[in-house]
């Protein structure tokens, strides 16, 4: 057998593992808030924590690897790199253990330590740099040098998801709302990291001609608002997302603003403050961008309260709180960092 057909091999059989690790998960909740505030508007929570890694980007690290190997990238030598804030590092180490590959996650030193803590657990390395804006340069180093590949989310989470179906999130949610009094959400609202979240949901209501609409909330020190309102992809701010996970210090490449609808920016202590009241609501802790979502989706109920309109709005719970314990959920962290 020669290399070539060695590597396809390997390759068939890493999607087969995927493909079976996907075949084993089942689908995550979409829950309804009972919030007596808004009796003519229903409110829901895709619940993306329930993944095995914990968040959102479980679906992302799928994907990514799933194009990569697709797109002849990863063979069984190769080493993955990833620029990251935490959660799609988590997802990708664990990929990367389930197809026996060395694993390097590059990170902001101020990442909560309860993520390091997993992606080693998984197998990962941790590869920490002083700020956010250097992931970028640091992973194609790393690249370069362990002639590896730099996974780079940023660039493909917006093309590496089927948008028109395959049981991707925006499919998922509709197919949960068929039996919902508006299965047909008046908003979907999201935060965005890489943006193919955003981009995913965007491109499915138009390609099925839904009367949806795409609200992606953002936070401060972030610049994809700003990038919305006057389209300029050099924006870049000198200081980065106190939200983990979600707003960048740049116009990411997989951020597509025409996707979007309307955009609203969120104040850090609002998505704390509201983060902590989900917390009364649910029972369980929820991570500080899901805070962000329901600030945005507040407002749109308030907004459609007082016109007097009736409707649904979902969001997305994003990630656990239990990362967050040292940070988000600690006042004096909080004090310290946010206020």
């Amino acid at each position: 057998m020669n290399n070539l057909s060695h590597d396809r091999q390997w390759v068939n059989n890493a999607i087969a593992l995927i493909q079976a690790d996907y075949q084993r998960s089942a689908d995550t909740h979409l829950i309804k808030l009972e919030l007596n505030e808004f009796p003519s508007i229903d409110i829901y929570l895709k619940d993306e924590s329930t993944h095995p890694t914990g968040s959102l980007k479980h679906r992302l690290a799928r994907s990514l690897f799933l194009y990569a190997l697709c797109n002849g990238n990863i063979n069984q030598e190769t080493t993955i790199i990833e620029a990251s804030s935490g959660s799609t590092a988590i997802s990708e180490a664990y990929f990367a253990r389930l197809l026996g590959l060395k694993f390097i996650a590059v990170m902001a030193k101020n990442t909560s330590q309860e993520k390091l803590t997993l992606i080693e657990n998984y197998g990962g390395q941790c590869h920490l740099v002083e700020s956010t804006e250097m992931i970028y340069e640091q992973s194609e180093v790393l690249a370069k040098q362990l002639n590896g590949y730099y996974m780079d989310q940023f660039t493909y989470a917006e093309r590496a998801t089927d948008w028109r179906g395959n049981n991707n999130i925006a499919d998922s949610i509709f197919k949960q709302m068929e039996l919902e009094a508006h299965p047909v959400p008046r908003y979907i609202v999201v935060s965005a990291g890489t943006g193919g979240t955003s981009a995913t949901i965007g491109r499915y209501i138009r390609y099925n001609q839904l009367s949806c609409k795409l609200v992606v909330v953002d936070p401060e020190n972030s610049v994809f608002h700003d990038y919305f309102i006057n389209g300029d992809k050099s924006l870049v701010s000198d200081s980065c997302s106190r939200i983990e996970g979600i707003g960048r210090p740049r116009v990411e490449p997989s951020f597509i603003a025409s996707l979007v609808d309307k955009m609203i920016k969120v104040a850090d202590i609002e998505s704390i403050n509201t983060m902590l009241w989900l917390e009364t609501v649910l029972g369980r802790k929820v991570g500080p961008s899901t805070g962000t979502n329901m600030v945005g989706v507040l407002q749109l109920a308030r907004e459609m309260q007082e016109k007097g309109e009736q409707g649904a709005i979902v969001t997305l719970l994003c990630d656990r709180g239990d990362r967050y314990l040292n940070s988000y959920y600690s006042p004096e962290w909080v004090k310290l960092h946010i206020t």
